[in-house]
């Protein structure tokens, strides 16, 4: 039986090719430029591109979590001043909430998240718990507050640049907690911003 076979016109290999070209562009937007789903830790999910960066912030937000709550609960039974206590009482219902959400988030993702506190972090809480009941207030605002001002630009880069729908969800309420967080930990009144690390030079 002979097989059928066509020469495809020129307006079909216009098409065909268009399609090609439409399925290249695809990739090139929705990837990061030098990368594939395959290269430099990027995988593919239902939501979009997964990359290395997106995994960071959701590891990153975890651990905040994991310091900061046990902190927070120690410092509304030894904080000098009541509204010390007040904001370490938001902190730690904001924390709550986005530790569900990451959780929820890296599961849905395959993000495996660590269960303990950075060794930074771990530094951090002894250097508070240490503190004398003079200091305590100073030591728990100035470490929380330089802390926030790290992950917050670990934040923002990635809701700006990130290629994944869920992560990109996730880095907006994020960004805002730690944002009201910073704005809460310096209407104590002892945030020392001379010690803050200063803005990067513009570019």
């Amino acid at each position: 039986m002979r097989r059928f076979r066509r020469r495809l016109g020129a307006g079909e290999f216009f098409m065909l090719g268009s399609f090609a070209v439409a399925a290249v562009v695809t990739v090139l937007l929705v990837l990061p430029p030098g990368s594939t789903t395959a290269q430099a830790g990027w995988t593919m999910t239902d939501s979009g591109p997964l990359g290395p960066a997106d995994r960071d912030l959701l590891i990153k937000v975890r651990q905040a979590g994991l310091w900061e709550i046990p902190t927070s609960q120690q410092a509304q039974q030894r904080g000098q001043s009541a509204r010390l206590k007040e904001v370490a009482g938001h902190i730690i219902e904001d924390h709550l909430k986005l530790d569900v959400e990451v959780r929820a988030v890296a599961a849905e993702l395959d993000v495996a998240l660590p269960s303990t506190a950075s060794a930074d972090q771990q530094t951090w809480m002894a250097q508070i718990s240490a503190a004398s009941a003079a200091d305590y207030d100073r030591e728990y605002t100035n470490l929380l507050r330089q802390a926030h001002g790290k992950v917050f630009s670990v934040v923002a880069a990635v809701r700006a640049g990130t290629r994944n729908d869920e992560v990109r969800k996730f880095a907006a309420k994020a960004n805002a907690a730690v944002l009201r967080h910073m704005t809460l930990l310096e209407s104590i009144g002892l945030v020392s911003y001379s010690d803050l690390p200063e803005p990067p030079a513009p570019r």
